[in-house]
C-alpha cells in the first residue's frame, strides 16, 4: 500500500539531490549564528549547513531554524561534526575559534586560534574543493593568511572580512556627527581590522563633497571639531561591545552576509575586506590587509588601486608590520 506521501506526490523526475547555491557556517557560536540568521532573511541559499564541535548546541541551533522554516525560503538545514555535511558548498564561512575576551587585542588570539584552523580548513577543501571562503575568526588577518596556507585555495577564493565592518562603522559615526544617513556618507578604512587600520580621511565625502575640502585639517590632531575621535571610536567599537554584553554578533553577521551577497549574486561591489596585498604600496611580504576589492562570483576579481597620502601610506605600511611580525613566527 502506497504511503500518504507516495499518494499525495507524483514524482515526475528525480529531485536535484546537489544544491547550486549552499552556504556552510563553520561556528555556531554567537557570530555564527547571527551570520547563519542574516544568510536565511536575505535568501541567499538553498541549503545552509551548520558546523560544531559542540554536538548538543549544534543540534538545537539546526532545530530551532528549521522550526522557523515557514517564514524563509531556505529548503534544507543540517549540521553535523562531520564535514560530510558541507559537502559541494559553494561558500564558507568560518567564524569557529577562541573567542576575544575583554581587554584582549585580536593578536593575542593568534596561535591558539592557527591551531584551531588546522582541524578545520583540510577536511573542509577535501569536500568542497571548489568553495570560496570567508574567514571571520580573529585575528582576521593573519587567519586569513593561515587558510590560505591550509587551504591551497587561489588567493582570490579566500577572502576575510576585514575592515568591511570598519568602514560600516565608521560611516555609521561619520552619519551621526553629520545628521545624514550612513549609505550617503562614503568612507574607507583600510589595513588591518584592528588596532592598526587605517582610515582614509582624505577621501570621505557626501554627494561628492570631500569633507577636507570644507575642513583641510579633517582627522589630523589639529582639527578643531575633533574628527579623530571618531575613528578612536570605530577601534574601540569591539571592546566597549564585549564589555557590555561579552561578544559581539549582529553587526558582525550583517557585514559578512553583505559580503556573501556580492559574491553569490556576482555583484561586483567594493568591499574593504582582506586580501593578499603583496606588491601594494610597498609591501613585500606575504601578509593580507584590507584594501577596496570587487567581489563576485569567483571571489576576489580586482583590487581598486587608491591614491594614498605619504601619510596614509607610510601607516598602511606600518599596519602591514603589524601583522607581519606576528604573522613571522607562526608554528604550522
Amino acid at each position: 500500500m502506497a504511503t500518504v506521501k507516495e499518494q499525495l506526490i507524483a514524482n515526475l523526475a528525480a529531485e536535484d539531490k546537489v544544491s547550486q547555491r549552499k552556504i556552510t557556517v563553520i561556528g555556531v557560536g554567537a557570530v555564527g549564528m547571527a551570520c547563519a540568521i542574516s544568510i536565511l532573511l536575505k535568501d541567499l541559499t538553498d541549503e545552509l549547513a551548520l558546523i560544531d564541535v559542540s554536538e548538543e548546541k549544534l543540534k538545537g541551533e539546526m532545530m530551532d531554524l528549521q522550526h522557523g522554516s515557514l517564514f524563509f525560503n531556505t529548503r534544507k538545514i543540517v549540521s553535523g561534526k562531520d564535514y560530510s555535511v558541507s559537502e559541494n558548498s559553494k561558500l564558507a564561512i568560518v567564524t569557529a575559534g577562541a573567542r576575544q575576551e575583554e581587554g584582549e587585542s585580536r593578536l593575542d588570539l593568534v596561535q591558539r586560534n592557527v591551531n584551531i584552523m588546522k582541524s578545520i580548513i583540510p577536511p573542509l577543501v577535501r569536500y568542497s574543493p571548489e568553495c570560496k571562503i570567508i574567514v571571520v575568526s580573529n585575528p582576521v588577518d593573519i587567519l586569513t593568511y593561515v587558510v590560505w596556507k591550509l587551504s591551497g585555495l587561489p588567493k582570490t577564493r579566500v577572502i576575510g572580512s576585514g575592515c568591511n565592518l570598519d568602514s560600516a562603522r565608521f560611516r555609521y559615526l561619520i552619519g551621526e556627527k553629520l545628521g545624514v544617513h550612513p549609505t550617503s556618507c562614503h568612507g574607507w578604512i583600510i589595513g588591518e581590522h584592528g588596532d592598526s587600520s587605517v582610515p582614509l580621511w582624505s577621501g570621505v565625502n557626501v554627494a561628492g563633497v570631500t569633507l577636507r575640502s570644507l575642513n583641510p585639517s579633517l582627522g589630523t590632531d589639529s582639527d578643531k571639531e575633533q574628527w579623530k575621535i571618531i575613528h578612536k571610536q570605530v577601534v574601540d567599537s569591539a571592546y566597549e561591545i564585549i564589555k557590555r554584553k561579552g561578544y559581539t554578533s549582529w553587526a558582525i553577521g550583517l557585514s559578512v552576509v553583505d559580503l556573501a551577497a556580492s559574491i553569490f549574486k556576482n555583484l561586483r561591489r567594493v568591499h574593504p575586506v582582506s586580501t593578499m596585498v603583496k606588491g601594494l604600496y610597498g609591501i613585500k611580504e606575504d601578509v593580507f590587509l584590507s584594501v577596496p576589492c570587487i567581489l563576485g562570483q569567483n571571489g576576489v576579481s580586482d583590487v581598486v588601486k587608491i591614491n594614498l597620502t605619504s601619510e596614509e601610506t607610510m601607516l598602511f605600511k606600518k599596519s602591514a608590520d603589524t601583522i607581519w611580525n606576528i604573522q613571522k613566527e607562526l608554528k604550522f
